[in-house]
């Protein structure tokens, strides 16, 4: 009996972990397939004109989809500043970011800098959040940081050819990024359901991008859209924009910031083998090495079962 009672407790305080793992391989695919896809719509789309799509494209489905599973669609006025304050940095400040980034700098750059948002998530959850970091921590994360110079390379870190405005862009993505996370930490629990909140995040970020997409673009006319385009938007629009960012929101609450954060690791990773079967980029030792780092980076946060204080 007391055999069966311990089987059960392990098995009971593992569902939450596999959970978790679940949501961290979902997330990593759906990003770490949009690397690709963003730079196969920037040839036809521009930045502005892009975003403006994603964000009412997933603005109608998160919330046409709360409206069909008859969640309520409104938000209490104690979550309006955070819910506004959060979309603005985790959707508007990273996607426009990296946007224009990837315009200006190649992109396996500007993932190295993306991914950089570990760094200062743990650092904002240390002082907004009074969150410990912990060796175990460090080492995640520097192992994680390690797949990611094995897996672009060094000449990837010496691109001043093209100037410093890419990186600076790029690392004021990383930056929301971070900072969007650690308040949705900070906020605790929501009331609101996370499919409400993320589409209302997006209804807010998209008013500013049509405004512009309409005041300082011209896009092409989707019947001059390539083929590669169409294709790249569907993916774009259901996987990356819809599922994936609803599903960082809920990840966020479940997990640590560091937990969190250097589970993000692993995207760039997918990033690279959807580059290799979509591109026919060459196969190499490299890729498995970090891969192997990536996945321990994820592991060794993952598997620590005592949340700092």
């Amino acid at each position: 009996m007391r055999l069966l009672a311990q089987r059960f407790r392990l098995a009971t305080e593992a569902r939450p972990l596999l959970g978790s793992a679940a949501l961290i391989a979902a997330i990593g695919l759906f990003w770490g397939g949009n690397w690709p896809a963003v730079r196969f719509i920037l040839m036809d789309l521009p930045p502005f004109t892009l975003r403006a799509i994603g964000f009412t494209t997933g603005a109608l489905l998160l919330l046409a989809w709360a409206r069909w599973r008859r969640l309520p669609l409104g938000v209490s006025a104690e979550e309006w500043p955070w819910l506004i304050a959060t979309g603005l940095f985790t959707i508007l400040g990273f996607n426009l970011a990296t946007a224009f980034a990837q315009l200006r700098m190649p992109t396996s750059q500007a993932a190295i800098i993306a991914f950089t948002m570990p760094c200062w998530a743990l650092l904002l959850g240390w002082w907004l959040l009074g969150q410990r970091i912990t060796g175990r921590q460090w080492l995640g994360l520097a192992c994680g940081q390690a797949g990611l110079l094995v897996l672009l390379g060094p000449a990837a870190l010496a691109g001043g050819s093209q100037g410093l405005t890419g990186p600076l862009i790029m690392l004021g993505a990383a930056l929301s990024w971070a900072l969007g996370t650690v308040l949705i930490k900070k906020r605790g629990a929501w009331q609101s359901h996370a499919v409400v909140i993320t589409g209302w995040q997006f209804a807010i970020c998209a008013i500013p991008m049509v405004v512009m997409m309409v005041a300082w673009e011209s896009p092409p006319p989707p019947a001059a859209w390539r083929p590669s385009t169409w294709l790249a938007l569907g993916y774009h629009l259901l996987f990356s924009i819809t599922l994936a960012q609803m599903l960082w929101f809920m990840n966020v609450n479940r997990l640590t910031i560091a937990q969190a954060t250097i589970s993000t690791l692993i995207i760039p990773t997918v990033g690279v083998t959807s580059a290799i079967l979509l591109l026919g980029e060459p196969l190499s030792a490299k890729v498995f090495l970090a891969l192997l780092l990536t996945l321990a980076a994820v592991a060794i946060v993952m598997l620590n079962r005592r949340a700092p204080p």
